[in-house]
């Protein structure tokens, strides 16, 4: 088999190539749909009155939680967490808006300084694997794209299979990352819920549960296309051992 052909081999259609295309597709319509729903929300205010940095701070002293400090930060849907800094980072659109999206958002993220006030298992196991995953994503790129051109040419898989190594375990810190998510939005609404000071009314709280929801959507999809990229190089590697 010449260099050409076994390109086109390489290239044709296949499953793992139909699969990226149905999660990019997917991916593309839970953030439209989440972006859309967080507009939507943004634009009602909680009866309450409160901010965003106002409930966040309400959340963290609920939980006797006093050397976290909440700060503004640049950006849209920049809102993080970082446990290095001790630091609750809101958007400005999130710390100075007073809407039942800002709280929703303000409260998930506070769920996180609480999960790590607690040592949360999986977020402990996540912050654990954080030094491995800069690595394995610094190397990906570039081992999967020389590797894919050794393989094509010279029909060497190592530098490849170094490459999808890398992306297995970034796609397991993908996945890993979901119970953490799931579980902060689970901890704001219980918060929320039993805070009426904050969240007034029952439809306040079935927004505020919607846009967490879509929100944690996200990054079932970010794992879900993770997985695909991942079934997608790894093929690669597989017809190779059956040519």
């Amino acid at each position: 088999m010449n260099h050409i052909s076994l390109i086109m081999g390489y290239i044709a259609p296949n499953s793992a190539w139909f699969l990226m295309i149905i999660v990019a597709l997917v991916s593309f319509i839970v953030q439209w749909r989440f972006r859309s729903k967080f507009k939507q929300y943004s634009e009602i205010g909680l009866m309450s009155g409160l901010s965003g940095q106002e409930v966040a701070v309400k959340m963290l002293r609920a939980h006797g939680i006093f050397d976290v400090q909440v700060i503004c930060v640049d950006g849209q849907l920049t809102d993080h967490y970082n446990p290095e800094t001790k630091t609750v980072n809101l958007s400005t659109d999130v710390f100075y808006s007073r809407s039942i999206a800002a709280a929703a958002v303000a409260a998930h993220e506070c769920g996180h300084a609480v999960q790590h006030a607690e040592a949360y298992g999986w977020l402990s196991f996540r912050s654990a694997m954080v030094p491995a995953i800069n690595v394995a994503s610094t190397i990906t790129q570039w081992t999967l794209f020389i590797g894919i051109m050794l393989l094509f040419f010279s029909g060497s898989p190592y530098v490849l299979a170094v490459g999808v190594a890398a992306l297995a375990l970034v796609t397991f810190f993908s996945f890993i990352t979901l119970p953490v998510e799931f579980d902060a939005s689970r901890r704001a609404l219980a918060w929320l819920d039993n805070n009426y000071a904050v969240v007034q009314t029952g439809q306040e709280h079935e927004m505020a549960k919607d846009a967490l929801w879509w929100a944690a959507m996200t990054y079932v999809v970010a794992a879900l296309s993770a997985l695909a990229t991942l079934v997608y190089y790894a093929s690669f590697l597989f017809n190779n051992r059956r040519n």
